[in-house]
């Protein structure tokens, strides 16, 4: 496997370079040259490519040398076969398997009845589920876009849905903690992650909460009759309500004190998540860019 040392950060304009870099989007071709981004985890950079043979498609990592002067005129390049992804594409900074060791923490601490165990446990002592959700992102570009991303926004959720339970004496603190570990499952099918981001045919088509209904409504065929009908109408609902409002994509307003609390939770987690993004790119004591998602700019 070609182990990557050359990162896209490292290289200076007007040199000739010699770097790996994966196709993100193909912005033009005709049969004489392609457009398009190339990047790694370090970035990414506008490239005009020869296009001799056409084979060039999103997703490929090509081994290129070219000069890098404000964009990257390529000269020549060969495809990589075998490759580490997270080199090329955004990754969690923490090591997964401590931010799984930490979910793992709330789950033995607030998920202790016999039916909301078994229905953790269906998905997550899954190993073919587990290794998408480890791999999953929370977005294409909302936040947490980036390789364990989903992860990351799971446990941040649980932490806030726990002191969120805590402080106002929630009623039903295991079917919100269950349910805060739950709510995105469907993004391990809803979102690409293999390569440049973006959404799958099934995602397009139903969405994350839709998709996570059913990953739930498949648990509980399992064994129907090991579920209390108000377990499965809650655990169901707050996946449904968790966006909150019909006009960001929620099937149905939050109706349930835990549907609040996860919401809130979910919020302020995405909301502060594209906050720090916007952190790392901007010097103290000046205005970040403008950022859709919280429809502002920031003095940082």
């Amino acid at each position: 496997m070609s182990k990557k040392v050359t990162f896209l950060c490292d290289l200076k304009s007007g040199k000739t370079i010699k770097i790996s870099l994966m196709v993100m989007k193909i912005i033009f071709k005709d049969l004489s040259k392609i457009v398009c981004i190339l990047g790694d985890k370090s970035g990414e950079i506008k490239a005009n490519i020869p296009n001799k043979k056409g084979d060039i498609v999103e997703g490929r990592v090509l081994e290129i040398e070219g000069i890098k002067d404000g964009n990257l005129e390529v000269q020549k390049y060969e495809f990589i076969s075998e490759y580490q992804i997270e080199d090329y594409l955004r990754t969690v900074n923490r090591p997964i398997e401590e931010i799984m060791d930490e979910i793992e923490l709330y789950t033995n601490k607030y998920i202790i009845s016999r039916e909301a165990k078994a229905l953790n446990d269906y998905f997550f002592k899954n190993e073919e589920f587990l290794e998408k959700f480890k791999k999953g992102i929370g977005g294409v570009s909302m936040h947490h876009n980036y390789i364990g991303g989903l992860a990351e926004h799971t446990l941040n959720v649980m932490y806030l849905a726990a002191i969120l339970c805590k402080r106002y004496e929630c009623r039903r603190t295991e079917t919100t903690i269950l349910a805060a570990k739950l709510h995105d499952i469907g993004k391990i099918y809803e979102l690409y992650y293999n390569g440049p981001f973006k959404y799958t045919l099934r995602g397009e088509m139903e969405g994350h909460i839709v998709i996570g209904v059913e990953m739930l409504d498949e648990a509980i065929r399992k064994n129907p009759s090991f579920y209390s009908e108000d377990f499965v109408t809650r655990i169901k609902g707050c996946i449904v309500q968790h966006h909150g409002k019909l006009e960001y994509g929620s099937p149905r307003e939050m109706k349930m004190e835990e549907a609040f609390i996860l919401n809130y939770a979910d919020s302020i987690d995405a909301t502060m998540n594209k906050i720090s993004r916007l952190k790392d790119k901007t010097e103290i004591g000046t205005w970040s860019e403008y950022d859709r998602t919280i429809e502002s700019k920031l003095y940082l």
